[in-house]
């Protein structure tokens, strides 16, 4: 193996230990030295690939970004479809959502250009998709309800088989919708 292919295999493994730690800990949580430790690597070793602790935050939530961009970019051709992406989203990047749930709890008061506010405006484009342009009081409260429940339901459940998780999610909210 070359210098360059070890140094791609490092920085997979501590992406990869990142990505599990943050998930069953959260991200304040969990420190260089944490991560160092699974990998079984000095701090300074993670830190010569990741410093500050915030660029394996920027690296591990990229595909999800891009995922979310080209979900919100998308034309459905009705609310069931977005639902069934939506779901697909949540479940397939479920340790991202949990990386990024500290950021959520503040995003309305978030300043511009954080973390915080890229959250909000996701956030508001999913409601804005599930809600509809001129929404009554239940699908206001559908649509709240929906991300509520796929952001905790997604977290909560991260020890679960992924397609186990989607499709029970994908059922319930799917009743929730023919009900709203």
């Amino acid at each position: 193996m070359t210098t360059l292919e070890h140094g791609h295999d490092t920085r997979g493994r501590i992406l990869d230990a990142a990505r599990r730690l943050f998930a069953e800990h959260g991200y304040a949580a969990t420190s260089l030295a944490d991560i160092a430790s699974a990998v079984g690597l000095t701090k300074t070793a993670v830190a010569y690939h990741f410093h500050p602790k915030d660029r394996l935050a920027t690296e591990l939530t990229a595909p999800a970004i891009q995922d979310i961009l080209a979900l919100l970019d998308s034309d459905f051709d009705d609310d069931r479809a977005f639902v069934e992406a939506l779901v697909t989203f949540a479940v397939r990047h479920r340790a991202i959502i949990r990386l990024i749930m500290e950021d959520i709890s503040c995003a309305d008061d978030a300043p511009p250009g954080s973390p915080g506010e890229a959250i909000r405006v996701f956030r508001d484009e999913i409601y804005r998709r599930l809600a509809g342009p001129d929404p009554d009081t239940a699908h206001r409260v559908w649509a709240w309800a929906t991300l509520g429940s796929l952001q905790y339901a997604v977290v909560k459940t991260i020890d679960l088989p992924q397609e186990d998780v989607r499709r029970t999610l994908l059922t319930t909210v799917l009743a929730s919708l023919q009900q709203g």
